[in-house]
């Protein structure tokens, strides 16, 4: 038996090639991004406006060359503009508001500590994968959990208070006049911190079962000066309380390796009248609904973390980052709801609501 062997075509082979220096290129700047996080290079841009590598080097105190060469990659990106007749640098307001201004709803730099961790693991989750095992996300490097908490934060405090939470039926109310809330898989606590300053008269405890961020989250906490939030490590099926209102879980009901188990486990926790908000990553129903440059973050974001996690843990159910309203719904009804709607979306969550 002969294999039939076809010459590549020559326009797709330059479109392979070229896609591949395209990603090359933004993950090799992606470092320099969070270089110039660390440096205050990005905020110095900010507050400056157009701007030469010397001074830039005055206002931060860094060596001249390693900035031109620095600046040079951020124009090559297209996060700079560049002017050759006078050699100036330039932040535009809208990339300011991505990579400069970390109270944007639209900060997005942080986030890149957390593929910095990928990078740091690839060789152990290749090892885990190589022999079908899970890899727990208290296993990752401590950059993940730094990377997490920066990526999310704003959109959370964009969406969860004013968009969020309108759209699920009667909790505002009950938040205003005072209601117990548990927010499971809280991992820093921002999305709890967030819930206690906006409604001071409710209760509201964070879980996790990863002790180091149950430490980060009562830090944030503190020092958003919050007394009405607290913190235990625990697990979704496992945490303590009955008679909640409202029972959240912000990015991380895929991650568990029995979401069934643990909706099962909040339903019983629930007052009668109670709601379960899931907070999940944006995602269609099909592989071919996802073809996009959000489907594609998460997916590469599912095979290396959330899919590891899940099959680290008993069930090992492994739902993935872009499971979509559809699967969830199923979980949901497994689990006993009876009632499972989707209360709202932002191009990268959906916003889920479940009642029994």
């Amino acid at each position: 038996m002969t294999t039939e062997i076809h010459e590549p075509d020559q326009a797709r082979l330059e479109q392979t090639l070229g896609q591949l220096v395209v990603d090359m290129g933004a993950a090799m700047n992606g470092a320099l991004v969070l270089i110039g996080v660390d440096l205050g290079l990005w905020r110095a841009l900010d507050e400056s406006g157009p701007t030469t590598s010397e001074q830039l080097a005055a206002r931060t105190g860094l060596r001249e060359r390693y900035l031109r060469e620095w600046l040079s990659a951020q124009v090559a990106s297209g996060y700079l503009t560049y002017e050759p007749d006078n050699d100036t640098f330039t932040l535009s307001p809208e990339h300011a508001m991505a990579l400069a201004r970390e109270d944007s709803p639209v900060y997005l730099a942080g986030g890149l500590h957390l593929i910095s961790s990928v990078y740091k693991d690839r060789l152990r989750i290749t090892e885990r994968i190589r022999n079908g095992e899970g890899f727990g996300w208290h296993e990752h490097d401590p950059e993940l959990f730094v990377g997490t908490e920066q990526f999310f934060r704003p959109g959370y405090r964009a969406n969860l208070v004013d968009v969020w939470l309108p759209t699920l039926d009667g909790v505002v109310d009950k938040l205003r006049a005072g209601a117990t809330v548990a927010d499971i898989g809280c991992g820093h606590g921002v999305s709890t911190t967030l819930l206690a300053q906006a409604f001071p008269q409710s209760t509201i405890r964070g879980f996790d079962y990863h002790d180091g961020s149950i430490a980060r989250a009562r830090e944030l906490a503190a020092e958003e000066g919050v007394d009405n939030a607290t913190f235990e490590v625990a697990s979704a099926t496992d945490f303590p309380g009955s008679d909640y209102d409202l029972i959240c879980y912000f990015d991380c009901l895929h991650d568990m390796g029995d979401p069934v188990g643990a909706l099962q486990y909040a339903r019983g926790a629930l007052a009668d009248d109670g709601t379960v908000m899931l907070v999940e990553p944006f995602a269609r129903d099909s592989l071919p609904e996802n073809l996009n440059p959000v489907g594609r973050m998460y997916y590469a974001a599912s095979t290396v973390l959330c899919t590891p996690s899940s099959l680290d843990q008993p069930v090992a159910l492994g739902l993935g980052a872009q499971a979509g309203e559809r699967r969830l719904a199923d979980v949901a009804a497994e689990a006993g709801f009876g009632t499972f709607r989707r209360a709202t979306e932002t191009p990268f969550n959906l916003v889920l609501e479940a009642r029994p």
